[in-house]
C-alpha cells in the first residue's frame, strides 16, 4: 500500500474523540466534572445506603432545623412534590423527622433525629474526602479559584 505523500516524518494526529466545540462549552466540562465527582461520592455513600440528594438534604436540614418541605425543596432546587419520598425514606431510616408546627398545624417542620446528626458527621468527611479525590489534579489555590468561580455563577 503506498503512503500518501504528505509529510512520513511523524505519526498520524489521533482524531479528535469530540467535536472541539462541544469542548469549548462550560456546561458540558461542568457536567463531565460532576460525573466525575458525583461516580466517586455514590459509590462511598453506597456504604450507608444514601445517594447524594439524601446527603444533601441531611446537611441542609442540619443547617436549618425545622424548616418546610418547601423550603428543603428550594435549597435542593427540585420540586416540592420529589422532596416527600426523599424524606419517607430519611424518616425510614430513622435520620431525619417530621414535627407538626404548634400555629400551623398543617405545616411540618424538618428535624435530624440523633441517628441523623451522628451520621451526618461521618458523611461530611465521606463527601469531604471523595470531593479531594475527585479533584486531585487540582492544587489548593486551583481548587480554590475553581470553587470561587462556580459559586459566582450559580449564586448570580
Amino acid at each position: 500500500m503506498a503512503r500518501s505523500a504528505r509529510n512520513t516524518d511523524t505519526a498520524p494526529e489521533p482524531a479528535p474523540a469530540l467535536d472541539a466545540s462541544l469542548e469549548d462549552l462550560i456546561g458540558y466540562a461542568l457536567r463531565r466534572a460532576q460525573l466525575k465527582l458525583f461516580q466517586n461520592l455514590i459509590a462511598r455513600l453506597a456504604v450507608h445506603d444514601l445517594r447524594p440528594a439524601q446527603f444533601s438534604a441531611l446537611a441542609i436540614i442540619d443547617q436549618s432545623p425545622g424548616l418546610m418541605q418547601a423550603d428543603l425543596a428550594r435549597a435542593l432546587a427540585i420540586e416540592p412534590p420529589q422532596v416527600v419520598p426523599l424524606l419517607n425514606k430519611l424518616e425510614e431510616r430513622a435520620l431525619a423527622v417530621r414535627i407538626r408546627c404548634k400555629p400551623d398545624k398543617r405545616s411540618y417542620g424538618i428535624f435530624l433525629s440523633k441517628t441523623g446528626e451522628a451520621l451526618l458527621k461521618e458523611l461530611r468527611q465521606i463527601a469531604s474526602d471523595s470531593d479531594r479525590d475527585a479533584t486531585a489534579a487540582l492544587d489548593d489555590s486551583e481548587r480554590a479559584e475553581l470553587l470561587r468561580l462556580l459559586k459566582k455563577v450559580y449564586q448570580e
